[in-house]
């Protein structure tokens, strides 16, 4: 993994090219970034880099001994820990090394879910356990095999929970040459103590353009195609590549046709949009479009807030949202907000989806022909 191939992050690669020229690596960092923002992407790169032996200005060569392991991620110094289901007390996260591998070249830019589905876990909690972390130190004692540093990456210390004490002392007083980066999403569940050892590296979540543009020249999207699922994505690249698996190209025009019905209170069009697309597109589809769905009303909400610098979207899209917010108030769309929210909670659970559309379509044009709103569960 090179710097050049993770998108954008431009003064972050900067930032962490300086301390390796300028020998300020600080023996534990904590890359903190939300999902899909390529966080766990950019510590193999600046692992890669660290051990490259033809080291560049500003990337690692990609074709020493060394940058070849990183890039099959078989390097004896790079150590890899992460949340896994341990069948036995004794597991760690080695034996579940070729399933990482293979998950990580194939999705660098990989959440949670995504390794969960690689596990098969089904209901099943993942965590770090306290194996693990006794592994982990009797790696990190002994000597480097090849490369200069001995590297661990640890994604999620979220999951460590109170086995991460055990790594405390090896954290703050690591052997020589020695570096951990724990790649996390929410500091708030990682324990202080940890926290505290370590170089906080902030990590923001990928731009709309950033996004689009990587789904036009990977997968070769058109411009609305794409911008429609940066839009839904909002920075996180994991959301894009659900949204990619799952889309059907048309949300926008679906939504507009959906809410033109129901404003106007035109029954029999909006039963029939409900039967012959709503309830057909399949349960991933549905809630990708709810997903859609609320991340325009929350558009609309930002223009009537008078926050319009805020929205970036395609000019089809904008037209909609500005004309929307024009005619409707803040009380009615969270209103549509909070009753998307519910269906695509419902949606997860497998409700019939005719029934719970139309149900949908009939509260939303009390909300908006009828001024009426909902209380309680008694609707209509």
């Amino acid at each position: 993994m090179q710097f050049k191939d993770i998108i954008g992050h431009k003064d972050i690669k900067e930032h962490l090219v300086h301390t390796v020229h300028e020998n300020r690596v600080s023996h534990a960092q904590l890359f903190l970034g939300p999902e899909g923002s390529g966080s766990l992407a950019l510590a193999y790169a600046y692992a890669q880099f660290l051990n490259c032996e033809n080291k560049h200005a500003t990337d690692s060569c990609g074709e020493c001994p060394s940058c070849r392991k990183y890039s099959k991620l078989i390097h004896p110094d790079l150590h890899m820990s992460y949340p896994f289901i341990a069948k036995h007390k004794e597991d760690t996260a080695a034996d579940y090394a070729e399933s990482w591998r293979k998950s990580f070249l194939t999705n660098p830019y990989m959440g949670l879910e995504y390794w969960r589905n690689q596990l098969d876990a089904d209901n099943k909690q993942v965590n770090i356990n306290i194996a693990e972390a006794h592994g982990i130190i009797k790696k990190l004692s002994l000597k480097a095999f090849e490369a200069e540093y001995k590297v661990l990456i640890m994604w999620l210390p979220e999951y460590l929970d109170t086995q991460g004490n055990a790594l405390l002392k090896l954290i703050e007083e690591p052997p020589e040459k020695t570096l951990f980066i724990l790649v996390a999403e929410n500091q708030d569940k990682i324990l202080n103590t940890i926290i505290s050892r370590t170089q906080l590296v902030k990590i923001k979540k990928l731009d709309h353009a950033e996004v689009a543009q990587y789904l036009k020249t990977t997968h070769q999207l058109s411009d609305q195609e794409a911008s429609e699922i940066a839009f839904i994505a909002d920075g996180n690249l994991q959301e894009a590549l659900n949204q990619l698996s799952t889309q059907t190209n048309n949300h926008f025009g679906i939504l507009v046709n959906w809410l033109r019905f129901i404003v106007s209170d035109a029954g029999t069009n909006m039963i029939s949009l409900v039967e012959e697309d709503l309830s057909k597109m399949g349960r991933e589809n549905q809630k990708s479009f709810l997903f859609y769905a609320i991340s325009m009303m929350r558009q609309i909400i930002l223009i009537k807030e008078g926050l319009s610098s805020l929205v970036f979207l395609p000019v089809k899209e904008l037209d909609f949202v500005q004309k929307f917010a024009v005619h409707y108030t803040v009380e009615q769309i969270e209103a549509t907000i909070n009753l998307f929210e519910e269906t695509h909670y419902f949606v997860e659970r497998n409700a019939n989806p005719k029934i719970l559309f139309l149900d949908l379509s009939l509260q939303l044009t009390l909300i908006y022909k009828y001024k009426t709103f909902p209380k309680g569960t008694q609707y209509i």
